[in-house]
């Protein structure tokens, strides 16, 4: 493990965790109070800065604003980190910021235009808490991985918390990563992700297959994240693993 010396991380977010996220070494959740102790939480912990957009900023200036045949989506989200972006060392600012995007984009109004009648309102939770926490995670322009927590690996990180099976923990990372499998759920997701400067990318295939995703900086160099990735994942899975208490359900 590589880290660098940092102070504990606490936040208190708008809404309660599940409480089994303590089953995981570094975090302690209780209530809406989240304390992350960086040594013992990440397997990697290189940086402790990160790129944010003010999401109130992100709501008023971003959201609603159309792309046009001379600005594509990704542009319009490109310009906006340029004017607004900050860098942060705070990383409750970060999991807030992030609590705010996932609140929005795993919002309960789309699960009728989903698609998929397996996926409830609790799974969408899981959904939040999830990539809320996976917002610390940080890859570099040159595309070094720089910050790797147990969220990278999104279905073993779920299973430990949430006792969920391997197809519904697949599942659920087909539903993150996929941006709701539809463009207006993607524009969407572009638009969002610019309050955590960058844009969400994954190393998985269309199967999910625990290569995680992160928000990366636009221009990061996604071949150099794919062979940081492919080093190191397997391994740190496992280790993810190693901490389920129940059998799946």
């Amino acid at each position: 493990m590589t880290t660098i010396d940092t102070a504990t991380i606490t936040v208190e977010l708008p809404d309660a965790f599940d409480p089994r996220w303590n089953r995981l070494p570094g975090i302690q959740v209780d209530g809406r109070h989240i304390t992350i102790d960086p040594a013992e939480y990440f397997f990697r912990f290189e940086s402790s800065t990160w790129l944010v957009a003010d999401w109130e900023l992100v709501k008023a200036q971003l959201l609603d604003v159309d792309e046009t045949t001379e600005s594509a989506v990704e542009q319009l989200a490109l310009d906006f980190i340029k004017n607004h972006g900050e860098s942060t060392s705070d990383a409750a600012r970060v999991l807030a910021t992030a609590y705010g995007v996932y609140s929005y984009l795993f919002r309960e109004e789309h699960l009728a235009g989903l698609g998929l009648p397996q996926i409830t309102a609790d799974h969408l939770r899981m959904l939040r808490e999830a990539a809320t926490l996976m917002a610390v995670n940080k890859v570099e322009l040159d595309g070094h991985i720089s910050n790797v927590g147990p969220c990278w690996f999104f279905p073993a990180a779920t299973s430990v918390v949430f006792d969920l099976d391997e197809e519904t923990g697949g599942m659920l990372d087909e539903v993150y990563h996929g941006g709701w499998f539809n463009e207006h759920r993607r524009i969407e997701s572009i638009k969002a992700h610019a309050a955590l400067g960058g844009r969400l990318v994954h190393g998985c295939q269309s199967v999910p297959d625990q290569s995680g995703g992160v928000v990366a900086p636009y221009g990061a160099s996604m071949a150099n994240f794919r062979d940081d990735l492919a080093e190191f994942k397997a391994g740190w899975i496992e280790q993810v693993y190693a901490h389920r208490v129940t059998a799946a359900k």
